[in-house]
């Protein structure tokens, strides 16, 4: 029988914190506990609280670790392509990621609770202000541009989120269809 490898620091924190983006994405900050992250990660409680102090840094941890995925996301999707067509492939690429039920969800609760906690804020807006640095500087996008971008994003939050496209309603589907036909680049239908 081959013994089990040991886990290094990095590896055991990277593993609590992908334990509990899975966790707070289920159940938001605030109703989830974090024995329910050390249950979830084959840890015990306690050692959550060594590696991270508090519900409140694990949980900003998890955001941090979201918008390193959006961003790390946007760079493989872009890699030699700028203009227009950096923008259509990370926009693909995005869409891809939040087909993810616990990123989407994770995103969604970071920005409910970034309304009632300036540390949250301060990590979400830390995120945008990566996700906007990676896309503007492949892209050569303008501010206006860059703005049709991330608010076609934030209008697929809301698609996904709510299920409008499995909606049969007239209404939803144009939304639905409309935001495809989106081009990401100017926020123009195309």
């Amino acid at each position: 029988m081959t013994p089990a490898t040991r886990m290094s620091a990095e590896e055991r924190r990277d593993a609590v914190i992908d334990a509990a983006a899975e966790v707070f994405s289920g159940a938001g900050y605030e109703a989830t506990s974090t024995e329910e992250v050390a249950r979830r990660a084959g840890i015990s409680q306690p050692y959550i609280f060594r590696l991270f102090g508090s519900k409140r840094e694990l949980f900003l941890a998890a955001v941090e670790r979201c918008f390193e995925r959006t961003v790390a996301c946007f760079d493989a999707a872009s890699v030699g392509l700028s203009g227009e067509a950096a923008l259509k492939a990370m926009g693909l690429a995005y869409a891809d990621l939040i087909s993810d039920p616990a990123v989407l969800r994770l995103q969604l609760h970071a920005f409910a609770a970034s309304t009632e906690d300036a540390d949250i804020r301060a990590v979400a807006q830390a995120g945008l202000r990566a996700v906007w640095a990676l896309a503007q500087s492949r892209s050569g996008a303008d501010g206006e541009r860059m703005w049709a971008f991330l608010a076609a994003g934030m209008l697929c939050n809301v698609i996904a989120a709510v299920g409008l496209e499995g909606l049969a309603e007239p209404w939803a589907q144009q939304l639905v269809a409309s935001a495809v036909k989106v081009d990401p680049a100017t926020g123009h239908q195309g």
